[in-house]
This record gives structure tokens, C-alpha cells and sequence, in this order.
């Protein structure tokens, strides 16, 4: 999968073959050598060394916290596999339903899930997709007894610093897990178009230094309380170094959003209530003068539709929505997402045949469902 800035999606295409050769190691050799004890530069053989300095006191107990962790969730989180790659799954109930990214589903229709507690892969259908906040729910056809759903916490009431444990199965290594902190929250960034996904402008997500590699998609973020608090999505990519990770940045969808979106697929096969602002307009970028994007240009309007209401025309330019620039289709697409349904936002919109502008104001409405 092509990754961009800010926007390299992990969770299909990974090639599996070249996984087990991925874990060999160089390690230095450190064995003594001809029977003579090795000595601290500067120190007699014989002399004794001081003492270490004691471990903190809440270092033990912090270990033992990322065990517990570890211990408690693993169970609840799966590896799924496609004809075209694979990516990670939480489970959602004891019914089998199983919450991932829409792009780790892709156009699939069924899969194969490994549980954490056996080696082989049992089958499950699709239930659900909702491209837009890249969320899928997929079921097993028998999910078995001991299967253990996991605890999704309010991310509402994270803060900045709160440490997280990353789980899933990065580069098909099962059962992986990386920690960080809770670096920053309320990000909106894009993903890319791709054969067998729309792409998706995700608001309000969670940003974390736990690594997020190739076949995070779709896991577990979970707090030192063992309670999922975000599924990692994607992770950043420097432009300035040829498009080569930019360590420390991964994204992840809060789970309060998980949580009502997969319950909705869950419950209604769809999604019902998006909660996410529309105008009713498709767009294209418009090229300005000295050949920069110029705009968002409307090619449609939805009848009936926001837009359409507030008198937005074909061929009109959005340059401004709630008093932000719009320079690309791009642009508007994330101003949109941090809006609500019901707001109104002045837009400005420019005539190209006059190069006159005009202020209107637009009562927003919803994205549909699925």
C-alpha cells in the first residue's frame, strides 16, 4: 500500500513470507573469552564495584500494571486475514461481532480470525462497514464460549500524558504490543484513496507515541485500566525524508465513536445516525491564476440538501467555511468534519465569471449512514 503523509494506512497488503526473517537479530556477543574475567575500564581485577543504585519504588509496580494489561486484553484482540492482507479486530460482545477499520475489511466479504488462544483460524462474515469514520464490524460464523470481549473506556476523559499500550499484530507477529502516551487528542487527519477504499477524513482522533506499524489497524489502544480507549488507524510518514516513517506518530479512532458506531452496525446492520455535518455539495479543487489550488469548486448540489437551500450553485467556489480558507476539496472535507449537524457557518463563495465574492450562510446538515 502506497503511504502518505499523514495518512499511511496500516492493516492490508503485508507480505507474510518475509515476516519470521523480519525477527533475526544481530546480537554482540558478550561471552567471556579464554577463561579471563572482564573488568571495568580503570578498575583492578578483584576490587569490587559499588553498589547499583536502587530500582524507583514504583518501578516494579509499573511493570506489574503493563502485565496486567497485557494479560487482561490480549484475549480480545484478533488477527483477521484477507486475500489481500491482513490487520487486527477487537472483540466487541460475546456474540462474535468483532470492530476493525474498513480499510483492514476492504472489499471482503469473508475472513479468516485467529483468537489469541489457538493456532488456527476460525471463519467470519461481514456485518457492516462505515467508510467515513473507517470502521467495520465483522462477525465469526461460531464464536466460541470462552470468547472475551473487551472493555471499551470513555476517551472523552483522556489527558494529554496518560500512558497506553498499543496491541495487535504488526507485520502478522501476533500478540504484539508497543506503550507511549497519549501525545495530543481532537486531530483531524486523512486517509488515502485506494482500489478497495474511499479514503477517509477521521475527526477528533486520539494521538500516540506508541508505535503503529503494518498490521496495527484495527487493534487495541488501551490505559493502564485495561479499557480500550481508541483502535490505532494509521501513522505519519516524513516528507522530508522520503516519505519514511516519522517515529512516535500514530493516530487511533476514540472509542466513544467506536463504540456508537459499532453498535449501530451491530444493531442495524448500518449505520443509522452519523453524526457528522454535510453540505450537499460534491467538489473538485480549482487551479487559481498563478496555477495554486484556488478553492473548492462545486460540480453538484444535492437536491433538497444544505447547499441547495442556501442557494449554492454548480460552477460557485468555496474559498471560506466558518471564516476558515478553503483551498482544495481536501480542505473543506476536514472543515466539515470538526462541524455538527444543525450549525450554521458563513461560506464564501467566488463567481469565477466575475471574480465577485459573496458571503451566504448555511444551516449544515447530516452525513448520511451507511
Amino acid at each position: 500500500m502506497n503511504a502518505r503523509a499523514f495518512n499511511g494506512r496500516f492493516g492490508t497488503r503485508i507480505a507474510l513470507a518475509s515476516a519470521a526473517g523480519a525477527c533475526l537479530l544481530a546480537v554482540a556477543a558478550c561471552a567471556q573469552h579464554g577463561g579471563q574475567a572482564s573488568t571495568v575500564p580503570g578498575q583492578a581485577a578483584g576490587t569490587s564495584q559499588p553498589a547499583a543504585p536502587p530500582l524507583p519504588s514504583t518501578a516494579p509496580q509499573l511493570q506489574d500494571d503493563y502485565q496486567a494489561v497485557v494479560a487482561r486484553v490480549l484475549p480480545s484482540v484478533v488477527q483477521i486475514t484477507t486475500d489481500q492482507g491482513l490487520g487486527s479486530g477487537v472483540v466487541f460482545d460475546k456474540q462474535g461481532d468483532i470492530v476493525t477499520n474498513d480499510h483492514v475489511v476492504g472489499n471482503a466479504q469473508h475472513f479468516q480470525v485467529r483468537l489469541s488462544s489457538s493456532p488456527t483460524s476460525v471463519p467470519a462474515s461481514l456485518v457492516g462497514t462505515y467508510p467515513p469514520d473507517d470502521l467495520a464490524v465483522i462477525k465469526l460464523d461460531q464464536p466460541p464460549a470462552s470468547l472475551m470481549p473487551a472493555t471499551f473506556g470513555n476517551s472523552a476523559q483522556l489527558r494529554i500524558g496518560a500512558i497506553v499500550l498499543a496491541l495487535g499484530n504488526p507485520l502478522g507477529l501476533s500478540g504484539s504490543v508497543t506503550e507511549g502516551i497519549i501525545s495530543a487528542t481532537g486531530r483531524t487527519v486523512s486517509e488515502p484513496r485506494s482500489a478497495d477504499s474511499p479514503g477517509a477524513t477521521l475527526p477528533d482522533v486520539l494521538q500516540t507515541s506508541a508505535a503503529i506499524n503494518p498490521g496495527n489497524s484495527g487493534g487495541a489502544l488501551v490505559d493502564l485500566s485495561g479499557q480500550v480507549i481508541g483502535v490505532p488507524t494509521l501513522a505519519a510518514l516524513d516528507q522530508q525524508v522520503g516519505g519514511g516513517a516519522a517515529p512516535g506518530i500514530g493516530f487511533a479512532i476514540p472509542s466513544n465513536l467506536v463504540s456508537d458506531i459499532a453498535g449501530q452496525i451491530v444493531h442495524n446492520g448500518h449505520v443509522v445516525n452519523s453524526h457528522r455535518a454535510a453540505l450537499g455539495v460534491g467538489v473538485v479543487t480549482v487551479i487559481d491564476s498563478a496555477g495554486q489550488p484556488g478553492g473548492a469548486g462545486v460540480a453538484s448540489v444535492t437536491s433538497g440538501g444544505p447547499a441547495a437551500t442556501a442557494g449554492i450553485q454548480p460552477s460557485s467556489v468555496i474559498t471560506q467555511i466558518g471564516g476558515q480558507p478553503v483551498h482544495s476539496d481536501a480542505d473543506l472535507t476536514k472543515l466539515l468534519a470538526g462541524m455538527q449537524p444543525g450549525q450554521q457557518v458563513p461560506i464564501v463563495l467566488n463567481d469565477p465569471q466575475t471574480g465577485s465574492n459573496k458571503t451566504i450562510t448555511v444551516t449544515l446538515g447530516q452525513l448520511p449512514g451507511s
